[in-house]
């Protein structure tokens, strides 16, 4: 009972969640929590903990218990040199084989420590597989999360306009009125807010849009209400130096690092194949030969053994050798790969940072138009009702105030998802 209140306490608080404020974090935990990709790599690191154990290397003993027990009808025909003869079918026979064994290793090259040493790396890459998807994931959201801020910022500039429009008509219906202006100018201005008015309601749709992106990553049900209530603030103390320094905390890049010792692993693996095999041997066994003809009517014997069992490998047409050189380029390979993902990550890092140190600037200078932008447009408005503009002006005031706030918008954003690149690249985002 108590796990279906908490249950439906669960929904109701997402629900009333969706229907009121989407915060940043909650929308990066609910993400993190429902992110599929991100179980599956879960499930990954269980197993490999799973098989991170001695056992799985072969550093355990072996106990096995074997029984066979077999009910025979034969027909016996035996002469003996003493003259006796015994001759009988369908006689009855049983033999009953029986065994316990136990098996310890005790030297292969230590092979099994080097196995359990790649298991042991096996699982620490896993781990890191995860951290890159919680990552990527965060990344993702924290993105589309800003554009529904980008594309509603958009929408309050758009709001400024039409109020703007608005006021034109106002006063070009107040001008007619008296004479002063034409049907013209009427139409046009009428025509303008028209315009503006789908102009809004298309970014609607695309806000619409932008949110139900943001709730397919949050793998939450598209026809949730949200509403996001938030303003974009970049982060201006990333300097290209510190990112290029913690570049070797990439979760990618720590994965890369185990699978170079992993491949170090296998090559220490394959040279003990080289080396004698050396195990301890001990158990019991029990053995029952019973017949009703013949000369030995029962045969029983039973008792422990213990001994030493040694292998030693003398050839087998090359192929650990082969093996061995297999490892050594596998080994290299995993190197190369690491040196391409530093390679490719340094660049991301250099182009990631330089687009945003330079959407840093151009917001500064861009901040300074739309202030100017607000400010021609107050005072275009402010002739034309004193008839000392025209309304082309007017139009052209409001088209310079929409493009400046547009591109602020989206350099802002621009700005804030180089940041979250960035962070991302060093494994910081959290």
């Amino acid at each position: 009972m108590k796990k279906y209140t908490f249950l439906l306490f669960s929904l109701f608080f997402t629900q009333r969640l969706f229907s009121q404020t989407l915060t940043l974090p909650d929308a990066v935990s609910i993400a993190l929590k429902n992110n599929l990709d991100i179980e599956v790599l879960r499930n990954n690191v269980r197993i490999a903990d799973i098989n991170n154990d001695i056992s799985i290397a072969g550093g355990r003993p072996v106990v096995t218990a074997n029984i066979t027990d077999n009910e025979q009808i034969t027909n016996v025909n035996q002469k003996l040199n003493t003259g006796v003869e015994i001759k009988r079918n369908g006689a009855i026979a049983n033999q009953l084989n029986s065994n316990v064994t136990g098996s310890i290793l005790l030297y292969n090259g230590y092979r099994v420590k080097a196995t359990k040493n790649r298991l042991e790396q096996i699982e620490l890459q896993s781990s890191q597989f995860v951290n890159a998807q919680v990552q990527n994931t965060i990344a993702a959201v924290m993105t589309k999360y800003y554009d529904v801020i980008r594309q509603q910022a958009y929408t309050r500039t758009i709001d400024q306009s039409i109020d703007v429009a608005q006021k034109r008509l106002e006063i070009v219906k107040a001008q007619q009125s008296v004479g002063l202006a034409n049907n013209a100018d009427l139409f046009q201005s009428q025509i303008d807010l028209n315009t503006l008015e789908q102009t809004k309601q298309s970014q609607q749709l695309v806000i619409a849009q932008a949110k139900t992106d943001l709730l397919l990553l949050m793998n939450s049900s598209p026809d949730s209400s949200i509403i996001i209530q938030d303003t974009i603030i970049v982060d201006r103390s990333i300097s290209l130096p510190n990112i290029l320094e913690n570049l070797n905390r990439n979760a990618e890049l720590m994965a890369a690092n185990y699978q170079i010792r992993i491949a170090e692993q296998l090559i220490k693996e394959t040279l003990a194949l080289r080396y004698p095999t050396l195990r301890a041997n001990a158990g019991y066994s029990y053995n029952r030969n019973q017949q009703t003809a013949g000369q030995l009517l029962l045969n029983q014997s039973s008792g422990p053994l213990v001994g030493l069992s040694l292998a030693v490998p003398i050839y087998n047409g090359g192929i650990f050798k082969r093996q061995e050189q297999i490892a050594g380029i596998n080994a290299k390979n995993a190197g190369l790969q690491k040196s391409i993902l530093q390679r490719d990550f340094r660049s991301a890092a250099v182009r990631t940072y330089q687009a945003y140190s330079a959407n840093l600037q151009q917001l500064d200078n861009q901040k300074k138009t739309v202030d100017l932008a607000r400010q021609l447009l107050s005072l275009a408005l402010q002739r034309f009702q004193l008839r000392q503009a025209t309304i082309v002006e007017v139009r052209q005031a409001q088209e310079s105030f929409e493009n400046a706030g547009l591109t602020m918008t989206n350099l802002s954003f621009a700005a804030k998802a180089a940041e979250i690149e960035l962070l991302r690249l060093i494994n910081e985002l959290k």
